[in-house]
This record gives C-alpha cells, structure tokens and sequence, in this order.
C-alpha cells in the first residue's frame, strides 16, 4: 500500500465531500481504538474544523485514558480540533429503568450493548446538527463489509466512512505514519460496549489477520470444506458472521408496489 498517497487521497476525498456538502467539518467519536484514532487524524489533516467527542457508558479505564491522550495528541498537532466529552452513563442508566430487562441474560445484554452504541449516534448527531458537522465514521473494511461487526443505527449510522475500503492490517499502517499514540496501536481491538476487558478476537472467536484472510477466501469462491483445522474454523466463524449480519451490509428492503396494483 502507498501510504502517503492514500492518505493524501483520503484526506482530499473527505475535505471534497465536505465542501460540496457546505458544512463546517466532521464530528469523530473517540474510543480509544485505532479506528477512531485513524480516522479523526484524517479528518484533522483536512484542516476544517473536527470536533471530537469522548461518550463513555461504564467505559473502562484504559478506553477513557487512551482516548484522551490521542485527543491530547490531535490538539497539539492540529489548531482545527476541539473536543467534549458527554458522559453517557446516566442516560444509560435511566432508559434501564424504563424498559424490560426481563429474557434470556445473554439476548439483554446484547440488546444493552447495542443501545450504548444508539446512544452515541444520537449524541453524534446533536452535536453535528448544532454545529454544522457531517459524522464521520469509523468502521473498517472488515467489520463493515466481512463481518459485520458494527451496531446497526448506532456506530453504523454515519454520513461517510473515509476508512472503510481499508482492512484492519492497513488501518494500522496508517496509524504508524499518522504517529497515532502508541498505546493505541499495541491495544487490543475493542468494541468497549460490554464494560469489561473483552477483546473483539473474543466476541468473534478469530483475529482481524485471520478474518482478512478469510474474507480473500471468500472472494475466491472457497468453502468451508477447502480448508481443514484452524483455517476450516476461521472460515466457518467468517461466513458464519457474513451471513447472519447481511441483513447489516445491505440497502434496506424496499416493498416495491406493482403498477397492476397502483
């Protein structure tokens, strides 16, 4: 990968569709991981204005810490990035107060976890409402487009995603020229919406490495039985994600009316 020219490509793409948009610039929520990270250092090398949000729901320490030094990080080095940090964890708690918690321990908590990353959206898109940003998302090319590991409407829900056509591999390429913190680099990728230490490698069961190869796999037109031990379970773990959040990657079905029936 030409790491100079994609950068400058994509920071010239998203300041582009900036401008022909007539906004200000772009909201980023910050996480602490190496997407955000990633991608609201190209958004700041635009030079319109980024405006970073810190949204933490029960966030665990090292997410609260890391995202603050990269925050730190952006300040320092670019005069067009300003931040807030709206803490969540009320309002969290109170639509627990107002809903059924009641059903199966694993279904709720998976429910919960999704409605953090809901309320961040929202969150984001007050704040890009009130200031004239677009939201810029974070997702990366193998959970946006292989895995789908990504919460519908919630970190799903942006207006562009300027690192979505990069696998995880090169995400991380582009933060070692961004000089992204390096605490966020070594960090295990982490989706932080369950409030503890696990990792993504443990919510999926393969690596992002593995996933990227199995995501080539596909695109050969392999299947499952090509392959024996580790690289048949990595592969059956990919499609098996692929399929069950397709309903995730796709345009919303549209139930078109007959003419017959006009």
């Amino acid at each position: 990968m030409q790491i100079e020219n994609v950068t400058d490509h994509i920071v010239n793409w998203l300041k582009e569709y900036a401008l022909n948009a007539k906004v200000n610039g772009f909201v980023v929520g910050v996480s602490g991981g190496i997407d955000s990270a990633v991608t609201s250092t190209l958004c700041a090398k635009t030079g319109l204005e980024v405006l970073c949000i810190e949204m933490p729901i029960h966030q665990a320490e090292s997410h609260v810490s890391r995202a603050q030094e990269h925050i730190a990080f952006l300040k320092q080095n670019f005069n067009n990035v300003s931040d807030i940090r709206t803490n969540l964890t009320p309002v969290f708690e109170e639509f627990k107060t107002e809903v059924s918690l009641d059903g199966n321990e694993d279904t709720v908590n998976m429910a919960l976890a999704n409605t953090r990353a809901r309320l961040r959206m929202t969150t984001l898109y007050y704040y890009a409402g009130l200031q004239g940003l677009l939201v810029a998302g974070t997702g990366n090319k193998v959970e946006d487009f292989g895995v789908g590991f990504y919460t519908k409407y919630g970190d799903g829900g942006v207006d562009l995603s300027p690192i979505a056509d990069l696998m995880k591999s090169e995400v991380y390429k582009l933060a070692k020229h961004l000089n992204v913190p390096q605490s966020i680099q070594v960090a295990k990728p982490s989706d932080g919406l369950f409030g503890d230490a696990r990792s993504d490698e443990d919510q999926i069961g393969a690596s992002y490495p593995e996933l990227e190869w199995a995501m080539e796999m596909q695109s050969q037109n392999k299947i499952p039985t090509d392959f024996v031990g580790r690289e048949r379970e990595v592969f059956e773990i990919y499609i098996s994600f692929n399929h069950r959040n397709s309903h995730k990657m796709r345009p919303i079905p549209v139930c078109e009316i007959p003419k017959a029936l006009r």
